[in-house]
């Protein structure tokens, strides 16, 4: 709860991502609406917003989750793999080897690497002219406009 409205209070952007990582690709209609209904509430309890954007968990998309998500699907064109190696030089190279404009960068909080990583990632980004932005605001810029149940992985 407290990274929740951390999270919130630094203006970033939240997100669903399910009640608890469940693969939203292969769940059925119930199990679909019940992860998102209890995450959305939870999330509302704490922040008094409910999330705009879906981030399935491993990136499954199903046709129950397209049906029944309501929101735009939010995916990634670069994958870290942070979870995997949880080396922050990897994770430093596998961004900064390929990033373009208008990328969405899949990073994980849980692991020190990472934020390791991002202390470097961070600043070379914007010294290479990069700003760093919500999903929401990449939409704005790039003028696109998000629909429930597509997918997006770059703008």
């Amino acid at each position: 709860p407290n990274a929740v409205k951390r999270i919130d209070e630094m203006g970033c952007e939240l997100g669903n991502h399910s009640y608890d990582h469940a693969n939203l690709g292969t769940a059925d209609a119930a199990k679909v609406q019940s992860q998102l209904s209890r995450m959305d509430k939870e999330i509302k309890k704490l922040t008094g917003k409910v999330p705009e954007l879906i981030r399935p968990p491993y990136g499954s998309i199903g046709n129950n989750l397209k049906n029944y998500a309501k929101r735009p699907l939010i995916l990634w064109s670069i994958d870290t793999l942070d979870w995997k190696t949880r080396n922050a030089e990897s994770v430093y190279q596998s961004v900064m080897g390929q990033v373009k404009d208008g990328d969405i960068i899949l990073m994980h909080d849980a692991y020190l690497s990472t934020a390791n990583a991002s202390k470097r990632i961070i600043p070379e980004l914007k010294k290479r002219g990069y700003q760093l932005v919500t999903v929401s605001e990449l939409a704005r810029y790039k003028k696109v406009t998000l629909r429930a149940g597509q997918k997006y992985f770059k703008m």
